[in-house]
């Protein structure tokens, strides 16, 4: 298993710029299964779950060609498998997506139970409820058998914003005979380009960015050239990085307007950026400290929904609390394990109280000192880099294939901002 080593207490400086947003290119891909003309994708980071993804489009009969640094022409003239093969769909949570376009373009698809990360209980019943409502089938024996004589659009409410669900639910319908709409759907920004993407390709979506989507069934999508957004949720990292080490950074595509809610919740940190055009900038000299509400009550961050703040960044935002002045309470209110690596922090020193699953009262600033990490997840592992570049002296973090699931050319990235980390073999 491969590991980093790197050597903290070194500001990050420089110019970087935002990768392509992982959670909008992973539907985008499985979206191409939905006609039979050429899509070409364009800013597709160079991640492991994306190269998973393009294996699984392989598998199922696509021609999956490269035309550059992050572009993809897919071409699926035929679907030659209606399983999606096991060991692929173990690796990678995002298998779910082609659920719903393998049944709108065959009518059936064997699904075996998805992997990914481990943060928590992540229920399929909000996609399954979904496609039964436009009219599938499923046969539930240690792998889901989902099939459908014919998708017929309805009103569907989903039983919670779920990203991947209310995709599913849309690359279904966009083929469905007659309209469709899907109430409580998430909104976030890849799915936003995913809908996007489809209208391109010939669909009929209304409502983007809302939580009512309106889908006027097409009976063909043709081929299109679409260009997936940049990954907010790495710039999010990014603006922590560069703060905990005092550096200087600038990072090129970042999307400013997809940040308001991030804005907000590093304000109460002390961190702020300048934005020019679509770059950003976080310079040296600030002053980390916690704002209190008022009152001088203490602050809060937490989790929601679109357009509220990402859950993928509460970890981040854990480690970036352990060096600022004050306590904050910081509440993740949508997964009950992505909190499980505090105890990891508080070993290198954080003075946090993990109150239960949820919350964790973080007060600083501390001390970090290397240390010895295990990345759990994406986000977690991200947030343990950040510890690890902060911290004094040497820290090791293993699985850091967990960490390359979503972050594109790490190592070389944080290395030219000045990062002491390099990558070794077990």
């Amino acid at each position: 298993m491969d590991k980093y080593i790197i050597d903290g207490s070194f500001p990050l400086k420089g110019r970087i710029k935002a990768s392509g947003n992982k959670n909008a290119a992973l539907p985008c891909l499985a979206a191409t299964l939905l006609t039979d003309e050429t899509v070409l994708l364009s800013n597709i980071p160079d991640i492991e779950d994306v190269q998973v993804m393009i294996e699984i489009l392989g598998a199922l009969g696509s021609s999956v060609e490269q035309k550059g640094a992050g572009r993809y022409a897919v071409t699926t003239h035929d679907i030659s498998r209606t399983d999606i093969p096991l060991e692929l769909a173990k690796s990678i949570r995002a298998s779910l997506l082609f659920a719903g376009p393998m049944l709108a373009r065959t009518g059936k698809v064997i699904l075996p139970p998805p992997g990914g990360d481990v943060i928590g209980r992540r229920r399929l019943d909000t996609h399954f409820l979904a496609l039964q409502t436009l009219g599938a089938r499923i046969e539930a024996d240690g792998q889901f058998k989902i099939t459908t004589n014919k998708l017929v659009g309805d009103e569907i409410f989903l039983d919670e914003a779920s990203v991947t669900a209310t995709e599913n639910a849309i690359m279904a319908a966009v083929l469905a005979e007659g309209d469709t709409r899907i109430e409580n759907a998430a909104s976030e920004p890849h799915i936003q380009d995913l809908c996007r993407l489809l209208n391109e390709m010939g669909a009929a979506i209304e409502g983007i960015g809302s939580n009512i989507l309106t889908i006027r069934g097409v009976k063909k999508l043709h081929g299109a050239e679409y260009r997936i957004g940049s990954d907010y949720m790495e710039v999010g990292s990014f603006i922590g990085l560069a703060a905990v080490t005092r550096g200087d950074l600038e990072i090129e595509d970042a999307c400013p307007a997809q940040l308001k809610m991030t804005k907000i919740a590093f304000g109460k940190l002390g961190i702020h950026w300048e934005q020019d055009g679509t770059a950003i900038k976080v310079s040296s000299g600030l002053q980390l400290r916690v704002v209190p509400d008022m009152g001088g009550m203490i602050p809060k961050i937490d989790d929601a929904p679109w357009p509220g703040f990402p859950p993928d960044l509460v970890s981040i935002m854990l480690v970036v609390a352990t060096q600022v002045e004050g306590t904050v309470l910081i509440h993740e209110k949508m997964f009950e394990s992505r909190m499980f690596f505090v105890d990891k922090l508080i070993g290198m020193g954080a003075r946090i109280i993990l109150c239960d699953p949820h919350r964790a009262v973080v007060s600083g600033p501390s001390r970090l000192r290397g240390s010895d990490l295990v990345s759990p997840d994406v986000r977690a592992g991200m947030a343990m880099v950040i510890a690890a570049l902060c911290a004094e002296g040497q820290s090791v973090i293993q699985n850091v294939y967990q960490i390359e699931r979503g972050y594109e050319n790490f190592v070389q990235r944080l290395s030219g901002l000045g990062a002491r980390i390099k990558r070794v073999g077990p």
